[in-house]
């Protein structure tokens, strides 16, 4: 009896749709009584929050060498960015200090090997800020009247002196140097200040902040930038450190070239403005509205979608995208569609979601999307935009493996995520990525297309109809026909198309583990693995046919939760397709095939069915990597 009691306990288990929605699901256990009290919908936000660099904020014509001198080189050497630790750091726990600065380090070290760049010879000598804005020109280089500020900032960061060039002011008359010159940095391209500042952009959500502060004079190419991550976002959970890497990595790139705000200074191959410049201070025309310098059509442009369909009728959409020449290629390419004129630009979000990063609709979990939702990948996409800066060459070896959307063709890059399911279902075809299936008390999983991952539709009921334009339903299973403008996918940057997604399992605010099947470490203890998984590189998502029941003492319960789960297998050219459960082999013959996996635990019976995929679509996969053999 008193075994018994210790079974009796209550306990909440949090799933987490990264960046879409938290499910509260509380469970209270008696016994061996499995019953689901409640479940409950909490939005929670994970956007990047880099805004765009506003004029005022750069400094222009950092003069390092003469442009005939760059312009002569090659773009062949690797990216070199020295790292500034800021005073902010000795603020934080010495644990704290090492996880970032090693993070720093690991993020660096990427783009390093990723990006070539035309190497700096001289050293870096940062411009100081001016005392007013009171600005001016002298052979399009830049001074200041009233001379300098005596403190000169990289977003919020101050710029240590020995890091400045002397001051260069002026009167209507004359030019005059002010404050001896410094060393500067040398051996460096880029130099990256990185602080831990609690500033007003620290929202609840916001993990780290980043931009670009200076530009040299010869090709317009960011030689400063900064990186703030907030301090109460700090974990050294092993989930958590592997975002925090991941969000270094796209807030760096930001720095580097991949925002709006240097769009207008984007060059070609051969080092020429993709924008045309004015003559005095060979900028671009200046856009007010923006607060930015304007791009050309050559580089960005506006393209309307005359046929976007919804539920309730056609529509034109406008989209913004950048169609510069190696971006294009590699979108055409990915997609599997010869007319796309580009790639897509995001149109929501907050200041520095908009436009300065990839559509989340088109692209999802592409690393440079607005919001990180799964298992980010820098895609050949994001590196071809690097390199159509002007600015770069990419190692393309070092690009992720990018799945979303692929091959899948213009019907699902050009048109609306409505077309795309009407037409898939009018076929009888699946209509992943997008799915229709509403969360309800009983969790049902399912799989990613590639198998790699445990997946929920993270279509969500919300308190009020959305805007027509993301309303994507004309009947929805389970739902009155009046309610259904009221769903929608819970990442609102995807313009709330439902989609298949992955997720964390957490228990409060700690993550417990993932549900990408390749992952080892998110395997899960024997007592409480009722489907017997097993995670890790030789693993894969399979589908449930049914419920799983647990039998105990002449009573039969069922998880709260079931759909798929990770298993390990193996592929023979004798045997086949062997899927491995709680250790034990079961083969497959044939798709659609349904094995009845039967083990025992300390507590329970469990019996359960398996349905098998086909053997040539994850056989011929493994096959052409490794041959393995029982």
């Amino acid at each position: 009896m008193e075994q018994e009691k210790r079974r009796c306990y209550i306990f909440d288990v949090y799933i987490l749709l990264t960046m879409g929605k938290l499910l509260e699901v509380d469970y209270y256990i008696i016994g061996i009584s499995l019953l689901m009290l409640k479940i409950s919908g909490l939005p929670t936000i994970h956007t990047c929050n880099h805004l765009s660099s506003l004029n005022h904020e750069i400094q222009y014509d950092v003069d390092i060498e003469p442009v005939h001198i760059v312009k002569k080189r090659s773009i062949n050497h690797p990216l070199r960015i020295h790292l500034h630790y800021d005073t902010s750091l000795d603020l934080l726990p010495p644990d704290h200090v090492q996880l970032l600065k090693e993070t720093a380090i690991e993020a660096v070290s990427f783009w390093s090997k990723t990006l070539w760049v035309r190497q700096t010879a001289a050293p870096i000598r940062l411009k100081r800020k001016c005392e007013n804005s009171h600005v001016g020109y002298r052979n399009q280089i830049s001074c200041c009247y009233e001379g300098c500020s005596r403190k000169t900032v990289c977003g919020e960061i101050e710029i240590p002196n020995e890091h400045l060039e002397e001051c260069n002011w002026c009167d209507d008359n004359r030019e005059f140097n002010d404050y001896n010159s410094k060393t500067g940095v040398s051996n460096t391209d880029f130099i990256l200040y990185v602080a831990a500042i609690k500033s007003d952009r620290c929202l609840q959500s916001t993990v780290a902040y980043a931009g670009h502060c200076q530009q040299e004079r010869a090709l317009d190419r960011p030689v400063a930038g900064y990186f703030s991550i907030c301090p109460q976002s700090i974990s050294t959970n092993k989930q958590d450190r592997l975002q925090l890497l991941s969000t270094l990595k796209h807030e760096i790139l930001h720095a580097l070239g991949f925002t709006a705000s240097l769009f207008a200074f984007y060059r070609n191959e051969n080092g020429e403005p993709l924008t045309p410049r004015q003559e005095i201070s060979n900028k671009p025309e200046f856009d007010s509205s923006l607060r930015m310098y304007k791009w050309s059509a050559n580089v960005v442009k506006t393209i309307r979608r005359p046929d976007w369909r919804l539920p309730s009728g056609t529509i034109t959409k406008t989209v913004r995208m950048i169609v510069t020449p190696k971006v294009r290629e590699e979108v055409r390419r990915h997609f599997n569609c010869s007319t796309l004129e580009g790639a897509e630009l995001e149109d929501q979000g907050i200041d520095g979601t908009a436009i300065t990063h990839w559509e989340k609709r088109v692209f999802e979990n592409e690393a440079m999307t607005g919001t990180y939702t799964q298992s980010s990948v820098i895609s050949r996409i994001t590196l071809a935009a690097m390199e159509d800066t002007g600015w770069f060459k990419a190692n393309y070896s070092q690009a992720g493996h990018y799945e979303w959307g692929k091959g899948l063709g213009c019907d699902f890059v050009k048109q609306s995520c409505y077309h795309w399911m009407v037409t898939r279902e009018a076929r009888n075809e699946d209509i992943y990525p997008y799915c229709k299936k509403v969360k309800t008390n009983e969790l049902w999983t399912d799989c990613t297309d590639n198998r790699h991952s445990v997946a929920l539709c993270n279509l969500v009921e919300y308190k009020q109809s959305l805007p027509r334009k993301f309303q994507y339903f004309n009947g929805i299973e389970g739902v009155a026909d009046s309610e259904v403008g009221r769903f929608g996918g819970s990442v609102s940057l995807a313009d709330y198309c439902p989609y298949l997604q992955e997720f964390s399992w957490t228990n409060k605010d700690e993550i417990l583990r993932g549900s990408s099947c390749l992952v080892h470490s998110n395997g899960i203890e024997r007592d409480t693995n009722y489907f017997g998984e097993e995670y890790g590189n030789n693993s894969l998502c399979l589908n449930h046919g049914g419920k799983w029941y647990l039998h105990h003492c002449g009573g039969v319960n069922s998880p709260q939760h079931s759909g798929s789960g990770c298993y390990r297998y193996v592929c023979s050219s004798e045997l086949g397709l062997t899927v491995i459960v709680d250790n034990k082999p079961y083969r497959c013959y044939k798709s659609g095939q349904r094995i009845k996996p039967s083990f025992i635990t300390r507590s329970y019976l469990h019996q359960g069915s398996i349905i098998c995929p086909s053997c040539h679509e994850v056989c011929d996969v493994s096959m052409n990597l490794i041959l393995y053999t029982i």
